[in-house]
């Protein structure tokens, strides 16, 4: 896949079959987008493109609240291109792109630089200056420039439409355990790991520490159920989330205890995916009794990894 991240590197492209959105979750209704434009690329012997923006548009606007980042870009990138999509436009969305009127944006965009013959867009795609485009305009644009548009319907899990919105929600919530639902995926975090207080190493469940990322949405203060990735190999774990209020006052970070292990990580890359929401972080009274709290939570989480590993099991035997 050939990424171009500003207008200006994209000169000469092929004809395309262009995947248009935000994809700032690339969930399930987002894939359905990008597999129709894969699709129709080979059905017209086109090249597949995804046009996206590599900042949130509404974060542009003033007077709007932060739209946080479900996933990080390399994420995203990787993500669009295990579809096999040929094209990656991951364009900064600027005040020029922003105040397009409908017709210019097509005629710039799709049409002189994407050089798109046809377009697939979700059913509520908006586009253009105040977003006064949507499906209908776009398509009575696509007669107008000799290009077709399919738009793909709301894709439902159990009768709820699969949203960012949605998935944003959940994860703020603390409903982690519900995310793979709807991304088709764990929900995760990922980072460099940094040296902490060493705490955990001294009461016996040394953690691997990574600095919250303030422009990522995470979920609520608490304990959860993970999964550590580290070097391509998946290890059970048992996550923190918080600011450690029992022993003194810090920063929000998320600490993960990976089972069975004894790698050293400092300066190490791994990913934290969250299966299940434990419990709130509390404040206990003393460390004796946080200690004992860590324990619990330690055998109740190898517990839930035992089980679930053993379903996996039954599964493929």
């Amino acid at each position: 896949m050939i990424t171009f991240r500003s207008l200006e590197e994209i000169t000469d492209i092929c004809e395309t079959a262009v995947a248009l959105g935000n994809f700032d979750g690339v969930h399930l209704g987002h894939q359905e987008i990008i597999r129709n434009a894969v699709k129709k690329a080979k059905e017209l012997g086109l090249k597949s493109a995804v046009f996206t923006f590599s900042n949130h548009p509404r974060n542009l606007i003033p007077g709007k609240k932060e739209v946080k980042n479900i996933i990080y870009k390399e994420e995203k990138a990787a993500l669009i291109e295990s579809f096999g999509v040929d094209y990656l436009f991951d364009i900064p969305f600027v005040p020029e792109i922003m105040t397009m009127e409908p017709e210019r944006y097509v005629k710039e965009l799709l049409i002189d630089r994407f050089n798109a013959k046809t377009v697939t867009c979700g059913f509520n795609y908006r586009f253009g200056f105040k977003a006064s485009g949507n499906v209908d305009t776009l398509k009575a644009l696509g007669e107008k420039f000799s290009f077709s548009v399919t738009a793909i319907p709301p894709v439902t899990i159990d009768g709820e439409v699969v949203s960012s919105t949605l998935i944003r929600e959940l994860i703020k919530s603390g409903d982690v355990d519900e995310c793979d639902r709807f991304l088709g995926r764990n929900y995760s975090i990922e980072g460099t790991v940094v040296v902490g207080n060493r705490l955990g190493k001294s009461i016996g469940f040394p953690t691997s520490n990574i600095t919250i990322d303030e422009t990522m949405v995470t979920p609520p203060n608490g304990v959860y159920i993970t999964y550590c990735i580290y070097n391509g190999v998946k290890y059970p774990s048992i996550t923190n989330v918080g600011i450690k209020p029992t022993i003194g006052s810090f920063a929000k970070n998320m600490e993960t205890h990976i089972f069975d292990f004894n790698k050293e990580l400092y300066g190490k890359n791994i990913r934290v995916e969250f299966v299940k929401m434990m419990r709130p972080e509390y404040k206990f009274s003393s460390i004796d009794e946080l200690v004992a709290e860590i324990r619990r939570n330690c055998v109740d989480a190898k517990a839930y990894h035992a089980g679930v590993d053993k379903r996996y099991n039954d599964i493929t035997e």
